[in-house]
């Protein structure tokens, strides 16, 4: 096995950036610069703000905040809410994916009003996908809605068994479907959330070794298509306080760490990580190829996973401790060179817009 890969730009379709309303668990140069240093060229993020993504002003509003200031391009989805719904055709164009949620978690957003549901995927455009949180049953439901209307759907972090199973099915009835899984999953179960306490609680919840194992599968058989890290960064003392612990962990830095172990483990080719972090969410959210752009990464030296040496705004991973081999030690955005290994240069990044990549400015 060569000591270096070399990999496309990797794009992570499902970060919270945490801007505006909550910087002080992310921003958007804190958030890209973490994304960099974990080979992401490419994030897409989502609605679920204080002040939420769910009205054209506030999509404006945030496209404008990021501008200048991004370490790696970022594109936008759109929140599903019942008042949101009258914004659909406006802002079509300049996000990637309406996120509906269907299951509690943080932010306001839940729907779980039939009628509105129904709105929501009648309404939105067939063009683009709805993600969907929806764990276990809930996910039945967005799958109906979904074939009944004719939408493209994209399930969000699937952690069940009985998940994987539904998408299987529903892919060989010629759903419009696609799946992600974060590595929170594919390499913790809730035996470790016994050890992690609040900083493994997170939505969907760590599962059981048979969950994960069904996981591995799904991505084994082409199931599971790409891997997004949810990365939902929360400060330590919010983690740690006695009052409600907030769900949620960081991931953009660890995820290809952990991706190229799984290689080094005969779990994953270098190929497949291409397959599931960068070729097929370019396709299904139809990005923009980025000429120049690549990550180069080492392979075979193994290290530990130390915290300190995190760009995330948060300072912590549950994934902590951890010996990998795989270590981010290059990455080139358009022609220029955005990490070394050590430290992070730019902004470089783009807002991106339209399907046709062009850029907000």
């Amino acid at each position: 096995m060569p000591n270096l890969v070399k990999l496309p730009g990797l794009v992570d379709p499902h970060v919270h950036l945490r801007e505006p309303g909550a910087t002080q668990k992310e921003d958007f140069e804190t958030g890209t610069k973490a994304a960099i240093a974990g080979g992401f060229t490419t994030v897409l993020d989502m609605p679920n703000n204080p002040i939420p993504t769910t009205t054209a002003e506030a999509l404006r509003q945030k496209m404008d905040l990021a501008k200048g200031r991004i370490y790696s391009d970022v594109g936008f989805h759109f929140g599903a809410s019942k008042e949101s719904i009258q914004y659909f055709a406006e802002v079509e164009d300049q996000v990637f994916g309406l996120k509906l949620y269907m299951n509690h978690t943080t932010g306001e957003l839940l729907i779980e009003d039939d009628q509105i549901l129904e709105e929501v995927f009648s309404t939105w455009t067939k063009e683009k996908p709805i993600l969907v949180h929806a764990e276990g049953e809930t996910l039945q439901k967005a799958l109906s809605l979904a074939n009944k209307f004719g939408n493209k759907l994209h399930v969000c972090h699937v952690s069940l068994k009985e998940e994987v199973e539904m998408i299987k099915a529903a892919k060989q009835n010629g759903l419009q479907i696609s799946a992600e899984a974060t590595c929170h999953h594919l390499f913790l179960t809730e035996e470790d959330a016994k050890r992690l306490g609040p900083f493994g609680a997170m939505r969907p919840p760590l599962r059981s070794k048979k969950d994960q194992v069904a996981l591995w599968q799904g991505i084994a058989e082409g199931i599971i298509d790409m891997i997004g890290s949810d990365h939902a960064p929360h400060t330590k003392e919010e983690k740690m306080s006695s009052e409600k612990v907030p769900n949620g962990v960081p991931g953009l830095e660890t995820t290809l760490p952990l991706l190229l172990t799984a290689v080094n483990e005969g779990k994953l080719t270098v190929d497949k990580i291409i397959e599931l972090t960068s070729k097929n969410p370019r396709q299904i959210f139809n990005l923009p190829e980025q000429r120049e752009t690549f990550v180069e990464a080492e392979i075979t030296k193994p290290y530990t996973l130390n915290p300190n040496h995190l760009f995330t705004k948060a300072g912590w991973t549950p994934f902590a401790g951890m010996k990998v081999t795989g270590k981010v030690k290059k990455v080139v955005l358009r022609g220029a060179i955005a990490y070394d290994g050590q430290s992070v240069f730019g902004p470089y990044g783009q807002v991106l817009k339209l399907d046709t990549g062009s850029f907000y400015g």
